[in-house]
């Protein structure tokens, strides 16, 4: 049986639109903490896997390469300890607030600066000179890694719609109307198509050629998606085993599982959600040898019930998982790969080379939904209708833009209502505001 990695790195865009000013400091943190590590496990395991890149994260990754993105933390990482002001002690700690009034201010700065590496990078604590050449060095070098680790055929790489939006919403919001009845009306498909073309276009930009494979934002992704994602060029895309399951009116089966499919054109992988889920949310409560010994017979009791050609696609979260994990999940992730390759009846394989042997025998007509089945948690909450009531009123008077494009982000409606941290609502305000001034002729493109 075949195993297919697929390793999502994802986030929105944290610079105000306005002030130019990183509000999250978050992708300055995953890239040389969990981007960086997991490029190296990758490379020490000679695994191959996916890594499926956002455009959004890209941009931003490449703002801290050249010295361009304005982070209050960073600058204050930077800073002498003994000149931090007190606004900038704030800033740190309300960020990493497990530390004493009593810890100094060089303590402070030193600890926090540590977090941001991994500890494959750091078995001990050293200092901010030797940390910030470190990060200068992740950030110089990460894009020719991935480039590296293609070459070597360790890494298929692939990507997602340029801002993150929900493909099957911005198509039509009005599939989630039985989720939320008061949802506006949303018909935009010839933005879903700029979001997917541009996508390819930047990612070819760094990267010199085109992805032939896309994760769809949040595994969203519809017959109507599926439409798009063909047209853009792409030769496979992936989503969640409860659409395959819905759309063929089939309780689960492996054998139905574990096999590509042709949906209007395009080549479709459907994740495993159990075992991706157990990695994502359940495995960090374990020992990681006994959450590995259990992850194999899983695998095993699959690779007993389906024909050797089978694959198995396990799809999640690269980056925020392993911060809940003994040593950022570094020993897990090592004893997990080491025993799949050590099992003959088990073949890491990339999407691509896979599709070159095996090519899809039957097609779908795909049923609207995402990697948690529907859509409630991007419309159920009222403060995530009145977004989407704003973006539809801006969208509706304003030419499509940049601007309006960021706003279209699913995160924006993933944390509406479910989140203390103002930055994630300022944002999304700030890039609509923008979108309209821009229509009123208030600012020149």
């Amino acid at each position: 049986m075949f195993i297919n990695f697929v390793w999502h790195f994802h986030q929105p865009i944290y610079r105000h639109p306005d002030s130019g000013e990183y509000l999250l400091p978050w992708v300055n943190y995953h890239t040389t903490k969990n981007y960086w590590q997991m490029l190296k496990i990758i490379k020490e395991m000679e695994f191959p896997c996916t890594i499926n890149l956002v455009p959004s994260l890209l941009q931003q990754m490449n703002d801290y390469a050249e010295g361009k993105a304005l982070d209050k933390i960073q600058l204050a990482l930077e800073k002498p300890a003994e000149k931090l002001n007190s606004e900038e002690l704030t800033i740190l700690k309300r960020f990493f607030p497990k530390f004493s009034k009593e810890d100094s201010p060089q303590k402070l700065q030193q600890i926090i600066l540590a977090q941001f590496f991994s500890p494959l990078d750091q078995p001990e604590i050293k200092s901010q000179s030797e940390l910030l050449a470190l990060r200068k060095k992740i950030f110089s070098t990460i894009f020719g890694y991935f480039r590296q680790l293609k070459t070597d055929q360790l890494l298929e790489l692939t990507v997602s719609p340029y801002y993150h939006p929900l493909l099957p919403l911005i198509i039509d919001l009005g599939q989630a109307k039985d989720e939320a009845p008061d949802l506006p009306e949303f018909q935009y498909p010839q933005d879903a198509q700029w979001q997917l073309k541009q996508a390819r276009e930047y990612f070819k930009k760094i990267f010199n050629f085109y992805p032939p494979g896309l994760w769809p934002s949040e595994g969203a992704c519809s017959q109507a998606a599926c439409e798009l994602i063909a047209k853009s060029g792409f030769s496979f895309t992936f989503t969640d085993e409860h659409l395959l399951w819905k759309s063929l009116d089939q309780r689960p089966d492996f054998k139905l599982l574990y096999r590509p499919y042709k949906c209007a054109g395009v080549n479709i992988f459907f994740r495993d959600r159990e075992l991706s889920d157990l990695i994502g949310f359940e495995y960090h409560r374990w020992p990681a040898e006994q959450a590995v010994t259990d992850f194999l017979r899983k695998l095993e009791i699959r690779a007993e019930k389906v024909s050797e050609e089978a694959i198995c696609s396990i799809i999640l979260d690269g980056e925020n998982p392993w911060g809940a994990y003994p040593q950022n999940g570094i020993d897990f992730l090592r004893l997990l790969l080491e025993k799949i390759k050590e099992n003959k009846h088990f073949q890491p394989v990339l999407p691509s080379a896979y599709l070159k042997n095996y090519q899809a025998e039957e097609s779908v007509k795909l049923v609207a939904g995402t990697w948690m089945s529907g859509f409630f948690k991007w419309v159920g909450h009222p403060e995530k209708v009145a977004a989407w009531k704003r973006l539809s009123e801006v969208r509706k008077n304003s030419s499509f833009s940049n601007f309006l494009a960021v706003a279209e982000g699913s995160d924006w409606f993933w944390w509406a209502g479910e989140t203390e941290e103002k930055e994630f609502n300022v944002l999304f305000w700030a890039y609509l505001e923008k979108a309209q001034k821009l229509e009123n002729n208030y600012e020149k493109t």
